[in-house]
C-alpha cells in the first residue's frame, strides 16, 4: 500500500508542459508513480478540479532566525512554498562568537528589519560554528531549508570590531577562506555578500563586507569552486538602480572564478526606464560570454511596503536624508518642523542623485494607514494629495504635519508607480530571459514593513484570472523547476517519479492571496505583516501534509538542505542572452 495517493488532479509537472489528468502515488517521501495508480493509499485525496504542482522554491528569504521560533516558515508555507533558501545578502547567524551576539542581532535588526526583541527572546544563541547552527535546525523544520554562508559573519569572526572597516591582510584572508570552507563542508550552500551602500550595521556604520576588495571577493569564489553543489549570491549598489562597469566586471569575475551561478536581488521593472532593465541584464550577457552565469531575481507581483518617519525604512535611505532621519526622535521632529529643512529634504528626494529612491518622492500618492493623534482621525486610507488639497497645503507639508502630530508613528503606504500595463508587459518579457528568474520575496525580513511571501498564490491568480500574461504551466515552471535547476536541487522542483514529494495542490478557480494584515505574534509581542492564502487545498513536504484546506497541520517533515548532499554542481555556462 502507498502512503498517499492524489487522484484525478490536473498535474502541472513544473517543466512548462501542458497539464494532464493523472494520479500521483507517494511512498517514503518520494513520488513513485504519476499516471493511473491502481494501488491504494493509506491517505487518499480526490483532486478532481484541482491542480497538482511541485512545491514552490523561494530563492531569496531571510528565515535564518524565524525558523527557531516558527519552523513552518509562515506565511510562506500557506502559499505553497516547500523550500526556502536563506543566508542571503551576506547576513547569517553563524559562524559567531559569544561576544558578537549583540552586534549580530543589532545588525540583523537594522539591515533586515527583524525586531531586536524577537532576536533576543526567540533564540537561544547556543552555537558557534556554521555546522552547529545548522544542527540546531535539523529535524525541526516544516519546510526544506538551505543556507548560504554570509560574508559579514566571516569578517566579524576573523577581523573583529577593530579591523572590520579595513581591507583584509593576507593572514586574515587565509583565515576567512578557511572558515568559509569549513562552513560549506558543514552544509552551507555557498557564499553570499553585500556591498550595497544601503546596508549599515546597528551602530549606523557600513557593514564590514563593504570594505572587501576584489582580491577578497575572488578568494571566496575560489573556495566555492572547490566544493561541489555550491552557488553565489551578491548584492551591490547597482542592484538598486544601475550597475556600474566596475560592478559588472566584478560580478562576471566572481561567477567565472567560482564556476558557479551567481544570483542577485532585485531587478525592478518600470516601462519608463527600459534602458535600466537592459543595463541590469547586461551583466547576464557579459557572464555568458565569460563562461559564467548571472541571474537577476525579479518579483512577479508588486509587493506593497509600508513606511514610517519613525522607524528605519526606505525613506531613511534617500541620499542625504540620513543626517535628519538618523537623529533621536524628538530632534528629528524639530528638524522636520523647519521649513528650510523640509525644502532641502524635498529637493534631495527629487534630485537625480536620489536614483531609484526618486520613486519615493511622489508625496501626493501616499496612502495614510494607521494614525494616532486625535487631529488625524478620519484620515486613514486617504491619499496625501486629497488631504493636502483639502488643507490648502503642499503635499510634502501636509504629510509632515500629519506624521509629526502622530509623533512619527503614522503608517504610510506609497502607491506603486510601476503598475501600468506597459510595465507588466515588460515584466513578462523579462521572465522569458534566461538571465532572470522569478523570486526574491525577502520573506522573514522587514517583517512589519512588507509581505512578499504571498507571491506564489498572487502570481497564479493573476495568470489564471486577471492579466494572464503567461500560461499557468509557465508560471509554475518559473517558481519550481527554474530555481531548482539554479541551486542544483536535483530531486525537487518537478512532479516526476523518483523525486521528493513536495507538492502544491490548489483550486485554479480561486487561488490567490488575502491582503496583508498586521499581527503581533513574534517573540516579545513584536508585529509582522502576514497574508492568508485562498484556494490552497494541500501542501505536502516530503510526502507529508503541512497545509490542509489552508491551515497548518503542525507536521514538521522538512529537510535541511546541505551542499553536496542535497545539491549537485550546476554548470554555469548559460544560453547566450
Amino acid at each position: 500500500m502507498l502512503d498517499y495517493v492524489i487522484r484525478n488532479g490536473l498535474v502541472v509537472d513544473g517543466t512548462g508542459a501542458p497539464g494532464r489528468r493523472a494520479d500521483v502515488g507517494i511512498r517514503d517521501g518520494k513520488i513513485v508513480a504519476v499516471g493511473q495508480v491502481d494501488e491504494a493509499g493509506t491517505t487518499e485525496l480526490d483532486a478532481a478540479g484541482l491542480v497538482v504542482a511541485p512545491g514552490i522554491i523561494d530563492p531569496h528569504t531571510h528565515y535564518d532566525a524565524q525558523l527557531f521560533w516558527d519552523p513552518t516558515a509562515s506565511p510562506s508555507n500557506l502559499h505553497g512554498v516547500t523550500t526556502v533558501i536563506g543566508g542571503n545578502c551576506g547576513f547569517t547567524l553563524a559562524p559567531i562568537k559569544a561576544e558578537d551576539h549583540d552586534y549580530i542581532r543589532r545588525m540583523m535588526a537594522k539591515v533586515e528589519g527583524m525586531p531586536l526583541v524577537a532576536l533576543e527572546e526567540g533564540i537561544d544563541w547556543d552555537w558557534s560554528s556554521f555546522g552547529e547552527y545548522l544542527g540546531r535546525l535539523e529535524g525541526n523544520l516544516g519546510v526544506n531549508a538551505g543556507f548560504l554562508v554570509g560574508h559579514c559573519a566571516l569578517r566579524r569572526w576573523v577581523m573583529g570590531a577593530d579591523r572590520g572597516s579595513e581591507v583584509a591582510n593576507d593572514e586574515e584572508l587565509a583565515e576567512m577562506t578557511r572558515l568559509l570552507a569549513e562552513s560549506i563542508e558543514a552544509g552551507g550552500l555557498g557564499f553570499s555578500s553585500s556591498q550595497s551602500r544601503t546596508h549599515s550595521d546597528g551602530d549606523g556604520n557600513p557593514i564590514s563586507s563593504r570594505n572587501a576588495d576584489r582580491r577578497e571577493m575572488l578568494a571566496f569564489c575560489e573556495v566555492v569552486r572547490d566544493h561541489p553543489g555550491t552557488t553565489l549570491e551578491y548584492i551591490t549598489n547597482g542592484c538598486l538602480d544601475t550597475f556600474s562597469d566596475e560592478e559588472i566586471d566584478l560580478m562576471v569575475a566572481m561567477t567565472a572564478t567560482a564556476r558557479r551561478p551567481l544570483n542577485w536581488n532585485l531587478l525592478t521593472i518600470d516601462s519608463r526606464t527600459p534602458d535600466k532593465t537592459a543595463r541590469q541584464l547586461e551583466a547576464s550577457s557579459r557572464a555568458a560570454e565569460a563562461g559564467g552565469k548571472i541571474v537577476a531575481l525579479t518579483m512577479p507581483t508588486l509587493v506593497p511596503m509600508n513606511m514610517s518617519f519613525r522607524t528605519h525604512c526606505a525613506l531613511f535611505l534617500i541620499p542625504g536624508w540620513g543626517d535628519v532621519m538618523g537623529l533621536p526622535i524628538e530632534e528629528r521632529i524639530e528638524k522636520l518642523r523647519d521649513p528650510a529643512v523640509r525644502a532641502y529634504l524635498d529637493e534631495l528626494a527629487h534630485s537625480d542623485d536620489a536614483g531609484v529612491f526618486r520613486r519615493l518622492s511622489h508625496w501626493a500618492n501616499y496612502i495614510i494607514g494607521d494614525t494616532y493623534a486625535p487631529e488625524n482621525k478620519g484620515l486613514s486610507w486617504r491619499d496625501v494629495g486629497s488631504i493636502a488639497e483639502e488643507q490648502g497645503k503642499a503635499p510634502f507639508d501636509a504629510l509632515l504635519d500629519l506624521v509629526i502630530a502622530d509623533e512619527l508613528r503614522t503608517v504610510l503606504w506609497p502607491k506603486a508607480s510601476d503598475g501600468d500595463d506597459a510595465s507588466w508587459q515588460a515584466r513578462a518579457e523579462v521572465w522569458e530571459n534566461p538571465g532572470a528568474m522569478v523570486g526574491g520575496s525577502d520573506a522573514g525580513a522587514h517583517l512589519d514593513r512588507m509581505c512578499g511571501s504571498n507571491y506564489p498564490t498572487s502570481f497564479l491568480g493573476d495568470c489564471l484570472r486577471k492579466r494572464k500574461l503567461v500560461a499557468m504551466e509557465c508560471a509554475v515552471q518559473l517558481m519550481t523547476e527554474a530555481p531548482a535547476e539554479l541551486f542544483g536541487l536535483y530531486d525537487r522542483g518537478r512532479v516526476a517519479e523518483g523525486l521528493c514529494a513536495d507538492l502544491f495542490i490548489f483550486d485554479p478557480e480561486t487561488v490567490g492571496s488575502e491582503p496583508a494584515t498586521l499581527v503581533n505574534d513574534l517573540p516579545g509581542g513584536s508585529p509582522r505583516l502576514i497574508a492568508d492564502a485562498i484556494g490552497v487545498v494541500r501542501v505536502l513536504v516530503n510526502g507529508v501534509e503541512t497545509i490542509a484546506d489552508g491551515k497548518p497541520t503542525g507536521n514538521l517533515p522538512g529537510t535541511l538542505l546541505k551542499s553536496g548532499r542535497n545539491t549537485v554542481t550546476v554548470d554555469p555556462t548559460p544560453t547566450a542572452v
